[in-house]
């Protein structure tokens, strides 16, 4: 029985044919994990994408998505990738041309129109600018953004954080606040053995002498707890000392003269 997904068209073949539609404008081309990626030159990427759309036995129709990629240690460390896929053929391929933060990419909006939101979404996210775009503004982040959140050096928190103010009745920006308990992590597994006993874990294992015990998890499991008392000696009980008891000569003198006092008739001694 034939599997019910459609079948794939097979790579083989495509290399070549795809090397020979393209000319001189192909940087490199792989073949990896099933995929083929072609990287072309930036200012001959709207001819290359219109050979791949028109010459038959490629007829890659449709534009599926623009997608950006950030690798900080290049000089041109931005990727633009255009997913492409033949309807007819039932196949797909990538486009990648490289750039930096101030060499446009040819627009491709005259090619497939809905390229304007697809690279209007890299711009906003990763900044790459694209000549020909007829409304390059941000759409995704809000009115105002500063910088573009999926650039690698971006901070995972941005600079500003947006809330609504009771007190002025509106939203508000205003520098991010993270509480301290937002910012530290504990990245111990208490499956591979924390340096610490959780809460709770105590009435299993029983706390070492002197508890709360400054002993960490692993020296109470190894038996290196210290002798019954020698802790225990470090810290005088509150009760050691006669002042704290009411104990001593005086207690005793006034023991003394309570038993030498005679016993009332029908009453009790203290009555």
């Amino acid at each position: 029985m034939a599997s019910p997904a459609p079948v794939m068209a097979s790579n083989e073949g495509m290399i070549d044919a795809v090397n020979s539609a393209l000319g001189a404008s192909v940087v490199a081309i792989v073949d990896a994990v099933g995929e083929i990626s072609v990287t072309v030159e930036r200012e001959a990427l709207a001819e290359a994408l219109l050979k791949l759309r028109d010459t038959p036995g490629l007829e890659y129709q449709q534009l599926m998505e623009i997608a950006g990629v950030d690798y900080p240690e290049r000089p041109e460390r931005f990727e633009v990738c255009y997913h492409l896929l033949s309807l007819t053929r039932n196949h797909r391929i990538r486009v990648k041309v490289t750039t930096d933060e101030e060499t446009p990419v040819p627009s491709v909006t005259d090619i497939w129109p809905v390229a304007g939101w697809l690279e209007r979404e890299v711009f906003d996210l990763y900044g790459v600018l694209f000549a020909g775009n007829p409304d390059l503004r941000r759409i995704l982040t809000d009115y105002g953004f500063r910088g573009h959140p999926f650039r690698k050096d971006f901070p995972l928190t941005g600079y500003v954080e947006m809330r609504y103010s009771e007190e002025h009745k509106r939203v508000i920006y205003e520098p991010v606040k993270l509480a301290q308990d937002f910012r530290t992590f504990d990245f111990m597994s208490p499956w591979e053995g924390a340096e610490y006993i959780l809460p709770g874990d105590e009435k299993a294992q029983g706390e070492a002498p002197g508890a709360p015990t400054p002993l960490k998890a692993d020296e109470i499991k190894g038996g290196n707890a210290p002798p019954k008392g020698e802790e225990a000696a470090a810290t005088p009980k509150t009760t050691e000392d006669t002042d704290d008891t009411g104990a001593g000569e005086k207690a005793n003198k006034k023991a003394a003269e309570k038993s030498d006092e005679p016993d009332v008739p029908g009453g009790d001694k203290d009555g």
